[in-house]
């Protein structure tokens, strides 16, 4: 059973942009809305994990390589991790 969409979003646009957007929704037999609203939700999940993305010099590489071949340990900070959702499924 699909989920019911409960919300409204409105957009302004150029009439060019309109008739774009419906050329493409058209090419992918969709329509407008459920097209455009695929497209921002995959960009918005692009976006979120493009920012989750940290860097490491070559030392504290190595630690988290070790820690990730380490069986996790269970604790209240990774319960609470697990049990939360995605940024994109609020």
């Amino acid at each position: 059973m699909p989920a019911v969409r409960d919300t409204t979003i409105n957009i302004r646009a150029r009439r060019s942009q309109q008739e774009l957007i419906d050329r493409a929704a058209r090419l992918a037999g969709r329509n407008r809305s459920d097209f455009m609203l695929e497209a921002a939700c995959e960009r918005a999940q692009h976006l979120l994990l493009d920012r989750s993305f940290f860097g490491l010099d070559g030392k504290a590489y190595r630690r988290f390589l070790k820690m990730l071949d380490e069986p996790a340990r269970l604790n209240a900070a990774l319960k609470r991790l697990l049990a939360s959702r995605s940024p994109w499924e609020r």
